[in-house]
């Protein structure tokens, strides 16, 4: 997850931190250990359970095995092999992909770290999803938002942010140091600089220092640590863009601005306002036509303090107007930074194995009926559950950009090889290969059918 500070941070209780093993609320599961449906995670390094390689979870609807042992990759007991979206990777996917499996994705990350999810035949190998989109099985969509109350927090009064500004410190703050990415922001704030002072402290677009030896240690950043959470709340705006774009990918650049009481400059998800407190707490960088008209529009709010004012106006009592993001704060199992709740790792791992017992349950009545009750119908995963679009440049268009810009080679590269290596795997699969070497094959032989096409 994470890559240091003010770049694409570890969520706010994440699973990286070891808890007690999680075993869930119990049910009246009398089986034992050895009857019970196996879950592998086949991405161990996320295997949320401490301290074994294995351990037996109690789910509302029954129990499971749950292991990070590939051992067992082919038992029949084997239900479920559960992947994590950053470290799914086409040509290593275990093969042949035995029928009584399901496949379960875990991917809360960026889209950047596997684009191969963002076409249909990547996601669509996946019964069951986790995704950051509200449209997946488990919604992770506000996993960086602990609750309400952290939208509540106080801002720093308008007086000392003017008298900040006095200080010759910009309106606007720009932290990054993820500097290649698909949302291509570099470009965006490069040209938005041109129009309006910016304060940028990271290694992209950097143009000031911090004033302390210990606030540039990147490790301060990423643990919200007080002293660096002042200094950043001063500014009136910060540039929040996301390192890709996405529906529903929201991510820490959004939502601590707002916890600080900083207005950000957002550029993300395009279904943003959807989980927006009310109707003014956030500037879109696409509702203007040009960064020079976003630049004019944060000049005029930086000189009328009661007009910035009104885009602060959630923090007040009652000033919450959103029952969508209130209604799904509250109804979401797992918690962020919330040791009473299941992180979301558990959960979507008790959501598996519940539906993996109801799928054995299915089947054995179909068997036992000898075919009058159906067999149970695989549940598939839909190109909504990730579907990321195709990255454009942060500022301008394709055709505009240099012969060899770096990021048209990398990233529209990456998101078109992407679609290859799903629907490569997607052929292995159903001619039921299991020689994981001949992926390449596959791909050269999708490469050819392309080029006779155009």
């Amino acid at each position: 997850g994470a890559e240091g500070w003010a770049q694409d941070a570890v969520p706010p209780g994440a699973a990286f931190v070891a808890a007690a093993s999680y075993r869930g609320p119990g049910n009246n599961d009398t089986r034992s250990n050895k009857a019970l449906p196996i879950l592998l995670w086949w991405s161990g390094s996320l295997f949320p359970h401490f301290p074994g390689d294995t351990e037996r979870i109690d789910c509302p609807r029954g129990s499971c095995l749950v292991t990070r042992s590939r051992h067992v990759a082919r038992h029949r007991r084997t239900k479920a092999l559960i992947f994590y979206g950053t470290d799914f990777r086409a040509y290593e996917a275990p093969l042949p992909r035995l029928p009584h499996q399901t496949w379960a994705l875990f991917h809360e990350e960026s889209p950047m770290n596997n684009y191969v999810l963002s076409h249909p035949p990547g996601i669509q190998l996946f019964n069951y999803t986790a995704t950051f989109r509200r449209e997946s099985d488990y919604p992770l969509t506000l996993q960086w938002l602990p609750g309400a109350g952290y939208l509540r927090g106080p801002a720093v009064p308008l007086a000392e942010k003017d008298a900040w500004r006095r200080r010759g410190y910009a309106p606007v703050l720009y932290m990054q140091s993820h500097c290649d990415v698909p949302s291509d922001r570099d470009r965006y704030v490069r040209e938005l600089m041109k129009y309006i002072q910016v304060d940028s402290y990271g290694k992209c677009l950097h143009n000031r220092e911090l004033p302390s030896e210990r606030l540039r240690d990147t490790s301060t950043a990423t643990t919200e640590d007080s002293e660096f959470m002042t200094f950043i709340s001063r500014y009136k705006f910060h540039l929040a863009l996301e390192n890709a774009i996405c529906d529903d990918y929201m991510t820490e650049k959004l939502w601590r601005p707002m916890h600080l009481g900083a207005v950000p400059v957002y550029r993300g998800s395009p279904a943003v306002r959807d989980w927006m407190p009310n109707n003014l707490s956030i500037i879109l960088i696409d509702d203007f036509d040009s960064p020079q008209e976003l630049a004019k529009y944060l000049d005029f709010l930086d000189k009328n303090g009661e007009e910035y004012l009104k885009y602060l106006e959630y923090k007040n009592v009652g000033g919450i107007k959103n029952q969508f993001l209130i209604e799904s704060l509250e109804r979401r199992e797992w918690g962020v930074n919330d040791m009473t709740l299941p992180n979301y790792l558990n959960g979507f791992e008790c959501f598996i194995c519940d539906r993996e017992n109801i799928r054995v349950k299915e089947e054995q009545e179909h068997k036992k009926s000898r075919g009058k009750i159906p067999a149970p119908r695989p549940h598939i995963a839909q190109f909504k559950h990730m579907g990321c679009p195709m990255p454009t440049p942060g500022f301008g268009s394709v055709e505009d950009l240099a012969e060899g810009d770096s990021w048209k080679e990398m990233w529209l590269q990456d998101y078109w090889q992407s679609l290859d290596q799903g629907e490569a795997l997607t052929a292995m699969i159903h001619r039921n290969e299991s020689h994981q070497g001949r992926f390449w094959d596959y791909m050269h032989e999708i490469f050819l059918k392309r080029t006779r096409q155009h």
